[in-house]
C-alpha cells in the first residue's frame, strides 16, 4: 500500500490556527449516496437518517505540557505521554497524591544532566521532576500538599496544541480545545469532531429523537505521527486506553440503528468493540487488547451482534460494569467495517493514518471529498471544518 497515494497539497493557509468564535457556526460538507452538498454544523440534525445512534468519545484534554526553567535560564520541556507508576490506568494515575511517574517526551533534553531534579512553583505548589531512565523517557512527579496530579497539572500545564498549530497556547484554548460534554481526563489531543457541538445541536438532535451515548478513548500524541513508511503497511500504530460500559453494548445490540461515529477516536473504539468479541468467541478469556493486524489475521468474522452479544456475556461472568481496554487497530482501505455506518470527522493531515481511515470508509472518493473542501474555503485540521460521511 503506497504512502504517496493517500496524500495531498495541503497549503498551510488551510490551516486553522484558531477556532472560529461559535462552534456550530463550521462548514459542514455533507458527503453522502457519492453526492457532495454543503451546510453549516448547525443544521447536522437535519443532515442524519432518522434512523442515526451518535456515539461521542468523552476523553478530557490535560493540559499535557509542562515548562521547567533552569537556573542557568534554559528551558526543559516536557510532554505526558502515557502513565506508568502507580498504576498504567489515566483515572488512577490522574487521581494519585504525593507522586506518580509517566512516560514523556522530553525537550531540551541534553541540557538536564543526570541526577539534576527540577523545580516549578506556583503560588503554594511546588512541583518536581526527576528523569528517572533517559532513554525510555521516564520522569517522576512528586508535589506537595494532598491534590491531586489532575489538579497539579491543571495549575501548572499548558494545552497541548497540535504540532501544526503554530502559536503558543493560550487562555482561550483551555475551553475551546475541548469538547463540552468532555468528562474523563486523560487524552494529550482533543477529539476535533466533537468540538463543534453544542447545547443547541443536541437540543435539536433530541428534536429529532437521534439517540447518544458516550464511551471513551483516550487520544494520544500518536495521533499526530505521519505515516512515514513508503508501504503504510509498514508503520507501526499507536497504543490508546479505551474505556466502554454496559449501556454502550447494549446500545449497540438495539436493531435498526445507524451506529454514527462522531470522530476517528469514536469510530476506532466502535470496531474495537467487535474485535473484542470476535476474540472472546475463540477464547472465552481473552484480554481486551486489538492489535493493529488483528482484523487482518483472525481467523473468525461473526456478525456484529454475535460479537457484541459475547462482549455482554464477558461482563456479564465477570460482573462489571465497564471495562479498560487497549486498541492501536489500524483502518486502512481494504478494512470491513462492521458497526459504524456514517462518521462525522474533521480534515485530517495528508499521509496520515486517518486519511487512511476515511479512504477505507468512503473509497477513493475521499480525493474528491478532500479537493472539493479545499476548492471552497473549509477550514482544516483540529480547529477547522466538518464533515458527515455516509458511504
Amino acid at each position: 500500500m503506497n504512502t504517496n497515494e493517500y496524500t495531498y497539497q495541503l497549503p498551510e493557509e488551510k490551516i486553522a490556527i484558531y477556532p472560529l468564535p461559535q462552534r456550530d457556526r463550521s462548514k459542514l460538507l455533507i458527503y453522502k449516496e457519492k453526492q457532495i452538498s454543503h451546510s453549516t454544523f448547525i443544521s447536522l440534525p437535519d443532515h442524519l437518517p432518522g434512523n442515526a445512534f451518535l456515539f461521542f468519545n468523552n476523553t478530557k484534554v490535560i493540559p499535557a505540557r509542562l515548562h521547567f526553567k533552569k537556573q542557568s535560564g534554559s528551558v526543559i520541556e516536557i510532554f505526558l505521554l502515557n502513565p506508568v507508576l502507580p498504576s498504567v490506568l489515566l483515572a488512577e494515575t490522574m487521581g494519585t497524591t504525593g507522586n506518580c511517574t509517566w512516560q514523556c517526551t522530553i525537550g531540551n533534553l541534553k541540557k538536564w544532566p543526570e541526577g539534576v531534579i527540577l523545580t516549578k512553583k506556583i503560588n503554594d505548589l511546588t512541583l518536581s521532576a526527576s528523569l528517572i531512565k533517559r532513554k525510555e523517557g521516564l520522569i517522576e512527579f512528586s508535589w506537595n500538599g494532598e491534590r491531586s496530579f489532575a489538579a497539579v497539572i491543571q495549575d501548572s500545564g499548558e494545552t497541548p496544541l497540535p504540532p501544526y498549530i503554530k502559536r503558543k497556547a493560550e487562555a482561550s484554548d483551555r475551553e475551546r480545545y475541548q469538547t463540552i460534554y468532555s468528562r474523563l481526563a486523560g487524552a494529550v489531543a482533543a477529539p476535533t469532531a466533537g468540538l463543534h457541538f453544542t447545547p443547541q445541536v443536541f437540543n435539536k438532535l433530541d428534536e429529532k429523537k437521534i439517540g447518544r451515548d458516550f464511551l471513551t478513548l483516550h487520544v494520544s500524541a500518536g495521533t499526530f505521527q505521519p505515516i512515514k513508511t513508503q508501504d503504510a503497511d509498514d508503520h507501526v500504530m499507536h497504543e490508546e486506553q479505551i474505556i466502554i460500559n454496559r449501556t454502550n453494548v447494549q446500545n449497540l445490540l438495539k436493531p435498526g440503528r445507524s451506529i454514527t461515529a462522531v470522530g476517528t477516536t469514536s469510530m476506532r473504539t466502535l470496531e474495537s468493540i467487535y474485535w473484542f468479541g470476535a476474540k472472546l468467541l475463540l477464547d472465552a478469556d481473552s484480554e481486551f487488547r486489538i492489535g493493529q493486524r488483528d482484523p487482518y489475521s483472525h481467523p473468525n468474522q461473526p456478525d456484529a451482534s454475535e460479537a457484541i452479544k459475547a462482549v455482554t456475556a464477558y461482563m456479564d461472568r465477570h460482573q462489571l460494569d465497564s471495562i479498560v481496554g487497549e486498541t492501536s487497530i489500524y483502518i486502512k482501505p481494504g478494512y470491513d467495517f462492521k458497526v459504524c455506518k456514517a462518521l462525522i470527522t474533521n480534515f485530517h493531515q495528508p499521509s496520515s493514518t486517518l486519511i487512511l481511515l476515511v479512504a477505507a470508509f468512503v473509497g477513493e472518493d475521499w480525493k474528491k471529498i478532500y479537493e472539493e473542501a479545499l476548492n471552497h474555503d473549509y477550514r482544516f485540521l483540529s480547529y477547522g471544518d466538518s464533515s458527515l460521511l455516509i458511504p
